[in-house]
């Protein structure tokens, strides 16, 4: 594992090893698993709660730059923090794909996850899991990311 986590971090901006090290370290040192790929777009790292087997987050690679993929299970506990988020964080998220297990069960694979109700700037948004909230890593975003993950990870974490 660690050879591979290493070979991912090779890829990472070095601007922003620092800050991918805190978020692995945060997230294995609160009972998260890190699953790490290879795909063709490149490493894809996930994390996964144990006990759930439910991934929290995944980083992916994309020709924009390093994402952090978040899956917001308890995003109801605490989405006015969403309305914190920076502009261009909200704009990604506002037009991002709706969901259409949500709008429609028929309209989707039944194996498909539903996606995530919430509301944004006082607009409420359905949208698919897989899209929503993957913000790019980068100087504005990061501190929001960690926040996010700071907020679903006590929400969602396994009980001892």
């Amino acid at each position: 594992m660690d050879e591979k986590y290493n070979m991912f971090m090779e890829t990472v901006d070095e601007r922003f090893r620092s800050f991918v090290n805190q978020i692995n370290e945060h997230l294995t040192g609160n009972g998260c698993k890190c699953d790490i790929k290879l795909q063709k777009s490149g490493y894809v790292v996930s994390y996964v709660l144990n006990r759930r087997k439910r991934t929290l987050a995944t980083f992916v690679s994309r020709k924009s730059g390093m994402k952090l993929r978040i899956y917001p299970e308890h995003i109801q506990e605490y989405q006015s923090f969403l309305d914190t988020l920076p502009e261009k964080v909200k704009k990604e998220i506002k037009k991002s794909s709706v969901c259409k297990r949500l709008v429609n069960p028929d309209d989707c694979n039944s194996k498909c996850a539903m996606g995530f109700t919430f509301v944004l700037d006082g607009v409420q948004y359905q949208k698919c899991r897989y899209m929503a909230f993957q913000p790019t890593l980068n100087e504005e975003n990061n501190p929001y990311i960690k926040q996010f993950l700071e907020k679903e990870l006590p929400a969602g974490a396994d009980p001892e």
